[in-house]
């Protein structure tokens, strides 16, 4: 049918630029020059051409209505809904506890000695070790003596004195030589205390780093202790999430060697930009009730940074971008209603943050519309389409 109304319309139009004009030819009018029949020609041949295309539109659309078959493109489409969005930020930090130090002796000497083993437990103020005082214990001990003849010889003459028997001099001589001798023996506490180690919180030996009867002084290390129960992770955010990222977010936690997830909460956010790679920290707790969770561990964290409860999401996948930068996506609307068939609606759209395969639409979009997903890259603005998953 349509082969057969191209021959005719060819045909006829052939004939028409072929007569007229005295019956002359276009190329014998050339060969004339004449321009007033040339002018008149051409009039002769647009008025024709008028009356085509019109006969070739009315051919074309009873065509229309008259062939069965059907050319409309077929596409799927997908109706909005607004829906939960929670956007994430992926980023890797380590584990990390403050209380994870080594202890250093403050007294040289004999580490004669140690009381712990690796993987101890222990609690705070315990001793772990005790290294040689050097005979400091001796002279504590002649001291006290000598601190208690000077309280002894105090006390008495601070009672004749009130009694008004004795001198000023004596009285005073007695109490310096009391308080230089308390200070002494106070000094002498001080400093054979350091030989003692001990815990300075509680925690685990995690390593015995100097053996019995070695020589130690300060600066040599001695244990590592290790306490499990205040863990967190430390990270670095880039700087464009300062303000979403606050205190409070909660965070999915994943460490990929225990095979474990949890979830968390940040519990701190740094004050400062880290100036060479534009980032600031976060640490976010970790809860360690069962100690398999070690410092320096590699986590994976994704923060909640932003969330819309009624959000219009759509596919990255059906979004394409005219000439000048716009975004835009192919609607189904309602046609002619001749045959059914959708027509394709251009929308012009603004984006948000993306997750994944979708992408939140700010405006161009509302929910109940239907979008075209499958075919949207082949179909052009006011196309009839006919949908195939209705």
């Amino acid at each position: 049918m349509k082969k057969f109304a191209f021959i005719l319309i060819l045909t006829t139009l052939l004939s028409a630029c072929g007569g007229g004009g005295n019956n002359k030819s276009v190329d014998q009018l050339i060969e004339e020059g004449n321009l007033e029949n040339m002018l008149a020609r051409k009039d002769e041949i647009r008025n024709e051409q008028t009356e085509l295309q019109d006969k070739l539109t009315r051919l074309e659309a009873a065509i229309k209505r008259l062939d069965t078959t059907d050319n409309a493109p077929l596409v799927t489409t997908v109706k909005l809904k607004d829906t939960l969005f929670q956007h994430f930020v992926e980023i890797q930090g380590n584990v990390e506890t403050n209380q994870n130090v080594i202890i250093y002796p403050e007294y040289q000497g004999i580490l004669t000695r140690v009381l712990v083993n690796e993987g101890d437990k222990v609690r705070k103020g315990q001793v772990l070790a005790r290294i040689d005082d050097g005979g400091l214990g001796s002279q504590l001990s002649q001291l006290k003596v000598q601190e208690e003849l000077a309280r002894t010889t105090f006390d008495r003459q601070e009672r004749l004195w009130q009694q008004k028997i004795g001198s000023e001099i004596q009285y005073l001589q007695a109490k310096a030589n009391y308080e230089a001798t308390s200070n002494s023996v106070k000094q002498l506490e001080s400093q054979l205390a350091k030989t003692t180690v001990r815990a300075p919180f509680s925690g685990v030996i995690d390593d015995v780093i100097t053996d019995q009867g070695t020589v130690v002084s300060p600066g040599q290390a001695i244990f590592r202790i290790v306490n499990l129960s205040d863990m967190y992770i430390k990270a670095d955010v880039p700087e464009r999430y300062i303000g979403t990222i606050v205190p409070g977010k909660e965070v999915s936690i994943s460490l990929p060697v225990l095979g474990e997830d949890i979830v968390s909460k940040v519990r701190q956010t740094g004050s400062y930009i880290n100036p060479n790679n534009r980032a600031f920290t976060v640490e976010v707790g970790v809860p360690n009730k069962n100690g398999t969770i070690k410092p320096n561990l590699t986590a994976r964290l994704r923060i909640n940074d932003y969330t819309n409860e009624a959000a219009i999401m759509i596919p990255l996948s059906v979004i394409s971008e005219n000439a000048e930068g716009d975004q835009y996506v192919y609607a189904a609307i309602d046609g002619d209603g001749t045959n059914g068939h959708k027509k394709a609606d251009r929308r012009i759209i603004t984006t948000g943050k993306a997750q994944g395969d979708y992408i939140e639409v700010l405006s161009g979009l509302a929910k109940g519309d239907a979008i075209i997903v499958e075919g949207a890259r082949s179909v052009k603005n006011g196309q009839e389409v006919q949908i195939i998953n209705q």
